[in-house]
């Protein structure tokens, strides 16, 4: 089963938020996996087969090895399913 793990900058609101948002795409896609949230620092040294967050946070997690999906707006429900769609069809 895939990880997608949601960061924000304190691993609190912003991110739990988008957590749900992508639990409820995914269940709507008929998709399964883990999805979780925390903090950038964490994310660092957290596995994961997807990141997703704010493409001006989430640019600090490219390291050649991590998939990362930036997001323009994270509160855009649009743009949040077409990442998924992306990774998980």
């Amino acid at each position: 089963m895939k990880k997608v793990l949601v960061v924000c900058g304190n691993g609190l609101g912003s991110s739990f938020i988008v957590e749900m948002n992508v639990k409820n795409i995914l269940k709507d896609m008929g998709a399964e996996a883990e999805v979780s949230h925390t903090d950038l620092t964490t994310a660092k040294s957290e596995p994961a087969d997807l990141y997703i967050g704010s493409k001006d946070l989430v640019g600090n997690l490219e390291d050649g090895t991590k998939t990362v999906e930036g997001l323009t707006n994270i509160l855009d429900q649009n743009e949040l399913r077409s990442v998924l769609e992306k990774h998980f069809q």
